[in-house]
């Protein structure tokens, strides 16, 4: 019997959880099983189980996988360490803006997806901690968060703006309004249409949340 190799095995992995993601797309998490993916694969039930043992545990690797495609750590770096003699208005909405280029390119896919594994998490706890077990790092949106705190903080303490709540107030109502944002967004796009829907689009909400957020940080907008 040939010797199966690292590689034939990472490749196999990739090709269960990629068919496992586009089922995601094409229906709801909560709804695929394992045999949506043998018939996705075209592999036998023993040749899945070879790999995963459960559906969890594709999913586990799954959430892995779409984190390596999201770089909203990054890009915040990039924003963060170009902001030189930046304004605090100018870099909100340059944090939202790139929030929104995100939600735009992936509102049908991983934001979809992302959302639905929320959904499951508050109707299925012990799946998602499972599914969870090996994704332990910081998300990439709360680091962002974390990252305009830090940024709005040091400009609050060099007095630029007077703020009209404190900053763990602001960081709650940014992640609050987001959060909405987000599964409005989502919701009228990925499962309705209806006239409403060109009212959630991500940027134009997203840039209003900036001019909220300035509001709150006491920012005089031009």
């Amino acid at each position: 019997m040939p010797k199966v190799t690292e590689e034939y095995i990472q490749n196999k992995k990739k090709m269960i959880i990629d068919a496992a993601y586009d089922l995601c797309i094409e229906k709801t998490v909560s709804t695929v099983t394992m045999q949506d993916i043998i018939n996705k694969t075209g592999l036998s039930q023993g040749g899945i189980y070879r790999f995963y043992k459960d559906i969890d545990e594709i999913f586990g690797d799954m959430l892995l996988d779409m984190r390596k495609r999201v770089f909203i750590k990054e890009k915040a770096d990039e924003i963060f360490n170009q902001s030189g003699e930046k304004s605090a208005a100018e870099m909100t909405y340059k944090i939202f803006d790139m929030l929104a280029d995100f939600m735009e390119e992936e509102l049908m896919g991983i934001e979809k997806v992302d959302f639905e594994l929320s959904v499951l998490a508050m109707n299925a706890p012990e799946r998602v901690e499972k599914i969870l077990s090996n994704n332990r790092e910081i998300g990439h949106k709360e680091y962002l968060i974390n990252k305009s705190m830090e940024f709005f903080g040091k400009k609050m303490q060099q007095g630029e703006n007077l703020a009209r709540a404190s900053l763990e107030e602001i960081g709650t109502y940014i992640t609050s309004a987001f959060s909405g944002i987000q599964m409005c967004c989502i919701v009228n796009h990925c499962y309705k249409k209806n006239p409403m829907s060109k009212l959630y689009e991500p940027r134009t909400q997203l840039r209003t949340l900036a001019k909220t957020v300035n509001y709150l940080l006491g920012i005089e907008e031009m």
